[in-house]
């Protein structure tokens, strides 16, 4: 059974030529990016004790990338040394992250397709689903096969929209219909998770939270920052048993 939705992959591939465009449709991931690697990098940092001070702090480090998109993580955390894999079920996505990779003499593994289709020797270290279970057709399933595809001990990161009113006004109406920061049928409310939801299906699946991180956008300051608040964009990190 796939987790992939049809929908939502032919929704994204038709932005696919504007990932790598700071002022374009992808404007919000760019603003998002600076704060969603800081957070990352001082987690795994701290996770594996890692040398904060390493010219490449994530050198012994395998992340999968799953939803990578035109490949926004993956580049940074590759010149943070770390080994990346990212995978996208849109063949737009994956050309448009291989080229702008090659553009930059980044060695990146770059492959279409699901979590579930995925066939590795090696488990990974760390699984990246930042802002991706919010369009999978099977929550719980797509988890299940994230487990799969971490080693005991790993860690997954988990970045998403919590599910309650303020969610709804901030981030479709406000950011879709407001201020237009996004394309309108971006994102669907009844697919939004809480924190709870999230943390019951991944034990189910054989892992344990972690942390729950807010994060929240300064308006004034156009920047993204981690906040005790988790009421609409939140991460959640989850190790694997």
């Amino acid at each position: 059974m796939s987790t992939v939705d049809k929908i939502e992959v032919e929704k994204f591939s038709k932005l696919a030529s504007d990932w790598w465009n700071p002022n374009g449709k992808f404007k919000p991931l760019h603003l998002f990016n600076p704060t969603r690697i800081k957070f990352i990098k001082e987690k795994l940092v701290d996770y594996f004790g890692l040398n904060p001070k390493a010219q490449e702090p994530l050198k012994k480090i395998n992340i999968l990338d799953i939803g990578c998109g035109g490949g926004l993580l993956c580049e940074p955390l590759k010149r943070l040394g770390a080994t990346v894999t990212g995978i996208d079920a849109s063949k737009n996505n994956i050309k448009v992250a291989k080229f702008h990779a090659k553009e930059m003499n980044l060695n990146i593994n770059y492959i279409k397709c699901s979590p579930e289709n995925l066939k590795f020797k090696n488990k990974f270290n760390v699984i990246l689903n930042m802002e991706v279970v919010e369009h999978v057709s099977n929550v719980d399933l797509f988890i299940q096969n994230c487990s799969t595809l971490i080693e005991k001990n790993g860690i997954m990161f988990v970045a998403t929209i919590n599910k309650n009113l303020k969610s709804y006004l901030y981030a479709i109406l406000g950011a879709e219909y407001i201020l237009r920061w996004l394309p309108i049928g971006t994102h669907d409310w009844e697919k939004f998770l809480t924190p709870q939801e999230l943390e019951i299906i991944a034990i189910r699946n054989n892992f344990t939270m972690d942390e729950i991180v807010g994060m929240k956008f300064n308006l004034f300051s156009k920047k993204w920052l981690e906040s005790t608040d988790a009421s609409v964009n939140y991460i959640s990190t989850f190790s694997k048993n």
